[in-house]
């Protein structure tokens, strides 16, 4: 994938200036509706699209922005001070959804699908996760098997965000022998309309009200060989973890984002509310909540800039990449418990945001791999590579 910024400083910034108008002129207004299972105007695609967000990530020959990851991340973080469910029209398409495709698909994968994807003509959904499977991929049990000139696909993929709405899904099938590990998997595009495919009705969620996860069920759908993304069998596995990196970066910016909504709310109520004829602001134990949720909030925000500068420099960042979601995402949950605090009994009703902030944020620690998940990934790195130094 080409890291090299396509838009200038300039525009990256008028850019984020009409998001932030968008954020707080279109979506703010509407967040009690999404949460209450209302439809979502029309017209938020359209404005969406003409925004250029289903191709922030997506290269300028196949009619996205070009964004490089430290564009990118900017832009979610603004995106993200919106409640989560208007994450799920987008999110995918610029982020796990598109990932694989830009980072390893073939020319003639990236020409027929990513253009598509960056004008929001389809939305896209990636299937990793199974009934017995989320953390421990390389043991996925989903197979693929050879016939002919195509592929059989059987199996069931769990909590799929965006199923219900997606027309291209990233498949992730073993197309190797059983006890192959990582590298009998493979990465195929798989289209909604191919028989066979079917999806589960929405689960009913916690938080990001708004936007569906479904399980999504595969029945020997036949898919040409010529969807196996990158073209070789094998390589699933590897392509998606080079796509989840990006998708923890793409999580820890939209914790950033969801933080900030949250102090500047906590804040305001605090400059406002008065107790013992003056406003809660100036108690110091206030101040202390709102205090260590902006330095949890500059923490973060750091360690996301820093990571997508080494992506960029790079091309990989495992450590850094499950370092910067487990701190971000962790740093979200606080930050939402103590900004709940400071408007106390009235952070507990739904009609303050910060309700719906403390649900959405707990998730934060879930997907694209738990806090533990994380914890782990960096431990091996730390010990292999002072393992390394010892015997050298």
């Amino acid at each position: 994938m080409d890291t090299t910024p396509h838009i200038d400083d300039t525009t990256l910034q008028d850019m984020l200036a009409a998001l932030r108008r968008f954020v707080w002129d279109e979506l703010v207004p509407l967040e009690r509706g999404i949460e209450d299972g209302g439809p979502l105007p029309p017209r938020l695609y359209r404005q969406m699209a003409d925004l250029g967000i289903f191709g922030l990530s997506i290269a300028p020959e196949h009619g996205g922005l070009g964004m490089n990851y430290s564009q990118e991340v900017q832009a979610h973080m603004v995106l993200s001070e919106a409640a989560q469910g208007f994450r799920y029209i987008y999110g995918t398409n610029v982020g796990i959804g598109s990932r694989s495709l830009s980072l390893d698909g073939t020319p003639e994968q990236k020409a027929r699908y990513l253009p598509q994807l960056a004008s929001g003509e389809r939305l896209s959904a990636f299937c990793a996760t199974e009934p017995d499977a989320g953390s421990d991929l390389a043991n996925l049990t989903t197979r693929a098997e050879r016939d002919g000139g195509d592929y059989l696909i059987t199996g069931t993929k769990r909590f799929i965000t965006n199923a219900d709405k997606a027309h291209l899904f990233t498949v992730l099938a073993r197309t190797g022998a059983p006890g192959s590990g990582a590298r009998g998997v493979s990465a195929f595009i798989v289209e909604r309309e191919l028989p066979g495919l079917s999806i589960g009705p929405p689960e009913k969620k916690l938080g990001h009200r708004g936007g569906a996860i479904c399980d999504v069920y595969f029945d020997r759908v036949r898919v040409p060989a010529g969807c196996i993304i990158g073209g070789v069998e094998g390589r699933g596995f590897a392509t998606a973890m080079r796509t989840l990196d990006a998708g923890r970066l793409q999580v820890a910016a939209n914790s950033i984002g969801q933080m900030r909504r949250a102090i500047d709310e906590a804040a305001r109520y605090a400059l406002q509310r008065r107790q013992f004829g003056r406003p809660v602001a100036d108690f110091q134990l206030v101040q202390a909540l709102l205090a260590d949720s902006e330095t949890d909030w500059f923490a973060a925000r750091t360690m996301v800039t820093e990571t997508a500068r080494l992506l960029d420099r790079d091309g990989h960042a495992g450590r850094e990449a499950a370092c910067t979601k487990y701190f971000a995402s962790e740093a979200l949950g606080r930050t939402a418990d103590r900004c709940l605090q400071v408007l106390g009994g009235s952070g507990y009703l739904a009609d303050y945001p910060l309700e719906r902030i403390f649900r959405d944020a707990r998730v934060a620690r879930i997907y694209e791999g738990t806090s533990q998940i994380m914890q782990l990934i960096i431990a091996k790195d730390l010990l292999r590579r002072h393992g390394a130094s010892t015997t050298s």
